[in-house]
């Protein structure tokens, strides 16, 4: 007997979470790599600007095509959404600058320290509890930070700050985005993040303003559709997925970046930090399990 199309198995929703997740990794690829052909053309804030620029008019386009114009992207808190990214704009300028000197690998592993900033902060400021597996996972976080910089060693530069800043600034980012979560939509988030970003960029721009060159068009556009295809489904795949499952696929991030290094600039496969970045994982893999029998 042939069953009608309704009671037809759908595809498990963790299975659909690893697709959403496969887009995320690819949208991360495509900004570090956008953003690398760019920096050598015109400077961070002018990068930043573009990127902007681009995901104000997609976001736009949906809400005034698709939904119900400025109701579609009203906030409920605008006070914290301007706060939320002024921090997020520290971020993100960091996380560029790290691109820009230092191998895509690198970056990546020191930026999985957001959730390690983020407990951090929620013990000082927000008086949670530091328990057990907490404490794990910022001992583990530490070492692996360790690992990928190896004091002392060549790979250990100035420069290595400026992802771990962005780590910070992230980790507060994260701590107001939950707050807005209470009213505001994924939709409305990713507009007022450009809205407020847009002039951030682009006022330092004006003062080494590069003219735009038809053959970064395309660079410009894959950073401003991939920021914003980074984060739909990143969160597309939280909704289907324990964090638990979710974070896991989120570390192939960093084997996969550096292969993209390794084939577009040469960059060489460091164990080392493969080695670290995959600490600060299981790190943040048992803090949150933690979390979970906890709760």
């Amino acid at each position: 007997m042939v069953r009608p199309p309704s009671s037809r198995t759908a595809m498990p929703p963790i299975f659909r979470a690893a697709l959403w997740m496969l887009g995320a990794l690819a949208s991360f690829s495509i900004m570090a790599v956008s953003i690398r052909e760019l920096s050598g053309e015109m400077g961070l804030f002018q990068i930043l600007f573009w990127r902007s620029l681009v995901g104000l008019g997609a976001v736009a386009a949906v809400a005034w095509g698709f939904g119900r114009g400025w109701a579609s992207v009203r906030s409920g808190q605008p006070k914290v959404q301007v706060a939320r990214n002024l921090v997020h704009f520290g971020g993100q300028w960091s996380w560029a600058a790290g691109i820009a000197l230092l191998p895509f690998a690198v970056v990546f592993a020191l930026e999985f320290m957001t959730p390690i900033f983020a407990a951090i902060l929620a013990v000082a400021f927000l008086g949670e509890r530091l328990n057990r597996g907490r404490v794990a996972m910022i001992g583990l976080g530490f070492a692996g930070t360790l690992v990928v910089l190896r004091p002392g060693a060549e790979v250990f530069t100035l420069a290595a700050l400026f992802p771990l800043a962005a780590a910070v600034c992230y980790a507060a980012t994260h701590t107001l985005t939950k707050r807005l979560t209470l009213t505001d939509g994924p939709l409305v988030v990713l507009f007022w993040m450009s809205l407020v970003q847009l002039p951030l960029g682009l006022l330092p721009a004006l003062l080494d303003w590069v003219p735009l060159a038809w053959a970064e068009v395309p660079a410009i556009l894959a950073l401003g559709l991939s920021g914003l295809g980074a984060h739909y489904c990143l969160t597309s795949a939280l909704r289907l997925a324990d964090a638990t499952v979710v974070v896991p696929l989120d570390f192939l991030r960093l084997p996969l970046i550096a292969v993209v290094g390794l084939l577009l600039y040469g960059e060489p496969l460091d164990p080392f930090v493969l080695l670290g970045g995959g600490l600060v994982a299981v790190g943040i893999w048992l803090g949150l399990a933690s979390e979970r029998r906890r709760r």
